[in-house]
């Protein structure tokens, strides 16, 4: 798989943050296609949406995407796009996620502010466009409470983080900084360690002892208190009225172009998904589990569901202010240098699907396109 040029704005590390999660996914190309596809019947006389014979939307096998995943097994993204079938591609790290989509694997992506503010910086705004949101909150610090019983405890221990960059090293080493605490972004050297652990093995580090605590997304945190961890502090007590985004949906900007009508149909899937999920939270948790089942082969167990889903807040509106200071805290950090985001937002059919429902539109925070 070829490797893109970083963009000269960057610093090294973001460029080794999207070219790790390239590397371990090269074997299955950009991601995995669900094992099990939800065939959903199209209707009689259903006709295809902007001509196309499909579209292709990408998530995480994570409850913060739960939108995907009930959109997905609630068949909400088929019947919007009426005889254009709906296809789904599976990933585990967002700057693959990106990757398919500037190569065009996929149109339309459930993704992390993070990776979105990376690609579109990295491709001086040509990439992606943010077109909603989908999710708040639902990441935690948790830690072994023997090892640490307080804030102030965190000095001087091992905390994992997803990977170099994300979204949650990103706030970690934000809110490290204003505890006074230095920390040198690339190593993770520093009054803390920070230990870059993917989400899936994080659980069996902080069991082994080998890290004291984790800045993570749910279920990941769930998992870690199953195992006996403490959450010492949920990061939405860091954000104005406890919001900050942590699931954006970005389309391609040539499919944005070309078929708006497909773009408008998945946006008034993904807006009637999350009216259902308020409507429904028992079902709709366990069709989101039930997605998970089949896109990985494994359920989440109760005592890990149930905590992780009451700290996700669904919306639609994407929060345009909180990643406009997601990305100074990446600069902050050293991570990235003179974020340019005019233009990453394009909220027009996302405000049209509201209008259509009786409801308010959404602002970009001066971020929207022209």
């Amino acid at each position: 798989m070829p490797a893109n040029q970083p963009d000269p704005r960057l610093r090294r590390g973001l460029a080794v943050m999207a070219a790790l999660p390239l590397l371990a996914l090269a074997a299955c190309g950009y991601g995995s296609q669900a094992k099990h596809d939800t065939t959903v019947a199209i209707a009689a006389g259903a006709e295809k949406t902007d001509g196309l014979d499909t579209v292709r939307i990408g998530y995480f096998g994570n409850l913060t995407h739960a939108t995907a995943l009930v959109g997905n097994q609630k068949g909400f993204f088929q019947k919007e796009l009426g005889a254009t079938r709906a296809r789904y591609q599976i990933f585990n790290a967002g700057p693959s996620e990106i990757e398919a989509l500037n190569s065009g694997s996929i149109d339309i992506g459930w993704i992390g502010p993070s990776p979105a503010i990376n690609g579109y910086t990295r491709s001086d705004g040509r990439s992606l466009r943010i077109i909603g949101g989908s999710a708040s909150g639902g990441v935690k610090l948790v830690v072994d409470p023997k090892r640490i019983k307080s804030l102030k405890d965190v000095e001087g221990k091992r905390i994992a983080t997803p990977q170099l960059g994300n979204t949650q090293d990103v706030a970690f080493l934000n809110w490290a900084a204003e505890q006074g605490w230095k920390v040198d972004a690339q190593s993770g050297k520093g009054d803390v360690s920070v230990v870059r652990t993917d989400n899936k093995v994080t659980p069996d580090a902080f069991r082994s002892g080998s890290v004291d605590g984790a800045w993570v997304p749910e279920p990941t945190a769930s998992k870690l208190v199953a195992e006996g961890g403490k959450v010492l502090l949920d990061e939405a007590s860091l954000w104005p009225d406890e919001k900050f985004v942590i699931t954006n949906i970005v389309v391609r900007q040539s499919f944005l172009e070309e078929h708006p009508k497909a773009v408008e149909a998945v946006l008034r899937a993904s807006v009637e998904t999350n009216q259902w999920i308020a409507a429904n939270p028992a079902e709709a948790k366990a069709a989101a589990n039930e997605r998970l089942e089949s896109d990985s082969g494994k359920a989440l167990p109760a005592d890990v569901l149930d905590p992780a889903w009451k700290s996700i807040r669904f919306t639609d509106d994407p929060l345009a202010a909180t990643l406009a200071s997601e990305a100074r805290h990446a600069a902050k950090a050293g991570l990235l240098e003179n974020p340019k985001l005019d233009g990453i937002y394009d909220l027009a059919l996302l405000n049209k699907v509201l209008k259509a429902e009786g409801r308010a539109a959404v602002d970009d925070a001066g971020l929207g396109a022209e």
